[in-house]
């Protein structure tokens, strides 16, 4: 490591952020730079700004140290995330941990649906129940807390550690959640039978054989837990299709994330047990990403 290698020079904080970007590039990162920026910035408590308007400040054998310590730890491949504890969803900050899924971009198409969905469907005067299967670090919930004012959000999930990082992040955002640990997939307690308009998820979906191929940011640090869907990456949708009719009201709704490859297969999943009005929705890359359904029958 280049910075190891030169424990006695002197460096600036540019000198040090342009070797550490160029290291990362040697390295085959993608977004060296920003990795660089990310991680210095955070071991000096800087802004990406400062980083730059304090360009040739002098660094100290302590920050040096603490820089060094997170570039190792990005050259084994723990997400930028992860190191830096925090990430960006729907435009809001989220802690984030290597209890939970590191919320995607593609995922916001999941809430933009949902948030889409109720401002056609409810007026200001109704009372929206939603349920978040698999909350994770609430990104989901909290970012419809965030923009549907007459909401009742519910999220649920198999973790307790998951489950504290969510608390924490709808604190932090000052959004009224109530919070579950249980296990979706068995039958739930009757209070919540025939409860909710609206059920969302993002949930594990990835097949045994395409984990094996995952890059190692996901495959050696994010949760198995949140990524494995079984043989064929569609375990959830099969199990969890004999629970969703139970929690939904009549003419209810479900939001759920698929696989780009699972369209087919999720939609006749769901439409043989009794759902309608079936659409898939596309993310910015043009991949199915989100299936909308209801739920018809009393």
């Amino acid at each position: 490591m280049v910075v190891s290698a030169e424990k006695n020079k002197k460096w600036t904080l540019i000198e040090l952020l342009n070797t550490t970007a160029d290291y990362l590039s040697e390295k085959e990162f993608q977004d060296a730079r920003l990795n660089a920026e990310r991680l210095l910035g955070h071991a000096l408590g800087l802004s990406r700004i400062e980083l730059y308007t304090n360009f040739d400040r002098p660094l100290t054998p302590d920050e040096i140290t603490r820089c060094r310590a997170l570039l190792k730890r990005r050259l084994t491949h723990e997400p930028l995330q992860y190191i830096i504890g925090e990430t960006e969803f729907f435009s809001l900050p989220f802690k984030v941990s290597k209890e939970v899924l590191i919320p995607r971009p593609e995922t916001e198409v999941l809430v933009e649906k949902v948030i889409e969905h109720c401002s056609i469907h409810y007026n200001e005067q109704d009372e929206i129940y939603i349920l978040d299967v698999g909350t994770g670090s609430g990104n989901i919930a909290i970012a419809l807390a965030q923009h549907i004012k007459n909401v009742i959000l519910m999220g649920v999930d198999i973790s307790h550690d998951a489950l504290k990082i969510a608390y924490g992040n709808a604190q932090s955002h000052e959004a009224d959640i109530k919070f579950k640990e249980m296990d979706a997939l068995r039958p739930w307690p009757p209070a919540y039978l025939n409860t909710f308009d609206i059920v969302v998820a993002n949930p594990p979906y990835v097949a045994y054989a395409e984990y094996e191929n995952l890059q190692p940011e996901i495959k050696n640090y994010e949760p198995k837990i949140g990524l494995l869907g079984g043989n064929d990456g569609l375990e959830f949708y099969r199990k969890f299709m004999n629970i969703l009719p139970t929690l939904l009201k009549p003419n209810g709704y479900a939001f759920f994330e698929i696989g780009e490859r699972q369209a087919t297969s999720v939609k006749n999943i769901h439409s043989d047990a009794g759902f309608s009005g079936i659409q898939i929705y596309n993310d910015l890359a043009g991949k199915n990403r989100v299936i909308k359904m209801q739920w018809s029958r009393s």
